[in-house]
């Protein structure tokens, strides 16, 4: 195998959550209605307005990465929801799939060997795909981890860990 594709097989595993973090779909999956605007003490976010979040800068970065006409939101006003509910039965669920979407079309631009990962954005001011991937991997993670933070004090989040599958049948820690 090439550097160049070990370097993408990387970066999607990444992207996906199939390393040291649990990946989007298990935290989110399932996510109790009733706990979708909820805060709670100290936190202060719900996990609609995470989740929101989440979606709006993925989206953002992906778009920055592929469309040299894409504007971004003003910020940070514009990569957080107006209110810490969703606004209307489903709107979870569509946020939910816009995001996994989103991470599948970057994980696309990561995997495709036309993208040159290492190459300046044209339109940037020296962003690299590379390093656009690298941050949606690291600011979802860091907004994941929070979420399953909120499961837990919610009480719906069980498990002992939050690592991956793949970490721990590696023989990552215990």
């Amino acid at each position: 195998m090439s550097n160049d594709q070990s370097v993408r097989d990387h970066l999607v595993n990444l992207l996906k959550g199939r390393q040291a973090h649990v990946n989007c779909e298990k935290v989110l999956a399932e996510f109790p209605g009733e706990l979708q605007g909820k805060k709670t003490e100290g936190i202060p976010y719900s996990a609609w307005e995470l989740l929101e979040h989440l979606r709006i800068a993925q989206w953002d970065i992906l778009e920055f990465s592929r469309d040299p006409q894409h504007v971004s939101p003003r910020f940070p006003e514009g990569y957080w929801p107006a209110s810490s509910e969703p606004p209307e039965e489903g709107a979870w669920n569509t946020s939910l799939d816009s995001f996994q979407e989103d991470l599948q079309a970057m994980a696309d631009l990561v995997a495709d060997p036309a993208t040159d990962l290492h190459a300046p954005i044209p339109h940037g001011t020296g962003q690299t795909v590379l390093r656009e991937a690298l941050l949606i991997a690291d600011h979802n993670a860091y907004h994941l981890g929070q979420l399953v933070l909120l499961r837990r004090l919610f009480g719906v989040w069980k498990e002992k860990m939050i690592l991956s599958p793949d970490f721990e049948n590696r023989g990552g820690v215990s």
